[in-house]
């Protein structure tokens, strides 16, 4: 049978989807890419904010239309169906089989179940086992990372260190959904790495809810400075970075690494949320504003070509003007190179949302548009200082009218931040530079991108 699948949400959601592809290939299902020719459509879905569960709920019923045509089967997966299982059962008959993370090693045998059965009421039945209120970690065993179908192209795949988080910031569900943190062994996180390079990837994305806290569940200390030198080793991997690093996990040891090791990318991604250390406490964050302005600026006192990446929360609840405008004060001074910011978003279960002074929508979308705007210009000042440089980019692809080629430098993360467009040339062979390294002279900006031309 045909399957389609539609992976919503972050990168490690996207590894989970990988890996059932994996699997249902294993199994001699086939794969599609058009809802049109797929038997069977899965949905991963997000449950972490309330815009990523309305775009999950859009997607089921936008997916269902397909039931009047070929589709035989609905399949909705993840953290979505984490939180919400009975609620969802209840209100979207149309799915055929939902299916829970703490189900995940069972869900060959779901999906395989339902089809052999041709029934619809597989998902209204009792599970196999007890459901726990945290599922257990991991959720899919080594041998199912090693047979992941990787979907992020020829050039860069993720790889997960960990799975959920300990951090318990009160905004925060993720706790609740994917549990506390869990590490991998390192001998299985080198062994995927090999994998991955043995299949052509250039570029590992080391990833986790918090890559700092690697190891310290195993090891009784971080190893992520150490994991990092060891997937430099493979001699395959030209470029590695990490995301998701929290402040207070970021050393010196892991400063070091990034700024000696030449595969390591100097970015750092440290996602603040705000900078009033009367809301970072209310947030139950680790760190306040003292410490991170001062490890803003060690990292650019070690490594001066760093990029910085943060993502900030407006409209907590209690934030007041004083306390937004001195975030936005703190966005103009530091400036970093790629900024993110969320509306504060009320989840279900977390000690935020029962916090008083819940901020009207409006205040949190003021707020946004400012932060936004603001980050706009240090963005085009940040790019503008990148005019005439020549860097190595990675040329991944060409755009619809032929006129660019378009890649990433070591600057840039893949889908998040923004791209090098390199002007066609007759001259350029398609075949030999696509997929490849290439000098490039930085010529014009835009407010998020980079226009270049191949360097002689």
């Amino acid at each position: 049978m045909n399957i389609g699948f539609i992976s919503l949400g972050c990168s490690k959601n996207l590894i989970d989807t990988e890996i059932v592809i994996g699997k249902l290939k294993k199994a001699n299902y086939k794969v599609v890419n058009d809802a049109n020719l797929a038997d069977i459509i899965i949905i991963n879905t997000c449950g972490f904010i309330d815009s990523a569960k309305e775009e999950a709920i859009n997607t089921i019923l936008e997916m269902a239309q397909y039931k009047e045509k070929r589709c035989k089967f609905l399949i909705v997966m993840g953290c979505l169906v984490q939180r919400y299982y009975e609620e969802l059962v209840k209100e979207l008959p149309e799915v055929d089989l939902f299916i829970k993370i703490d189900e995940y090693d069972e869900i060959f045998d779901k999906i395989d179940k339902l089809v052999k059965e041709n029934t619809v009421n597989i998902s209204k039945t009792n599970t196999s086992k007890k459901i726990s209120k945290i599922p257990p970690m991991p959720m899919f065993n080594e041998e199912e990372f090693l047979g992941r179908e990787i979907t992020t192209g020829k050039n860069y795949a993720y790889l997960k260190i960990g799975e959920g988080c300990s951090n318990r910031c009160t905004y925060c569900a993720i706790p609740y959904i994917r549990g506390p943190f869990v590490s991998r062994k390192k001998e299985e996180i080198i062994k995927e790495a090999k994998e991955l390079a043995k299949k052509g990837i250039k570029e590992i994305i080391v990833i986790a809810q918090d890559t700092t806290k690697y190891g310290v569940d195993i090891y009784g200390e971080s190893k992520l400075a150490e994991i990092l030198e060891e997937i430099s080793k493979i001699d395959e991997i030209k470029w590695i970075r990490f995301l998701y690093s929290y402040p207070e996990g970021i050393t010196d040891e892991l400063i070091n690494v990034v700024a000696n090791n030449p595969k390591i990318a100097k970015y750092f991604d440290i996602p603040i949320q705000h900078i009033s250390d009367e809301v970072l406490k209310r947030m139950n964050r680790r760190t306040n504003k003292k410490q991170i302005t001062n490890l803003i600026e060690k990292i650019r006192e070690k490594i001066p070509e760093v990029t910085l990446r943060t993502s900030l929360i407006v409209g907590f609840p209690g934030e007041t003007k004083e306390q937004f405008d001195e975030l936005l004060d703190f966005v103009g001074k530091a400036k970093f190179d790629k900024l993110g910011v969320f509306m504060y978003s009320k989840e279900d279960g977390t000690p935020a949302a029962k916090l008083p002074e819940q901020v009207h929508t409006n205040t949190k979308k003021s707020r946004y548009n400012k932060i936004m705007k603001k980050q706009q210009e240090v963005s085009c000042n940040n790019l503008e200082n990148r005019m005439g440089n020549i860097e190595e980019v990675l040329i991944e692809e060409k755009s619809f009218d032929g006129k660019y080629y378009i890649g990433r430098t070591f600057k840039e993360v893949p889908d998040i931040d923004g791209l090098i467009y390199i002007s066609n040339s007759e001259e350029i062979d398609e075949k030999e530079v696509i997929n490849n390294f290439e000098k490039v002279k930085i010529v014009s900006t835009s407010e998020y991108d980079l226009i270049g031309e191949f360097s002689k």
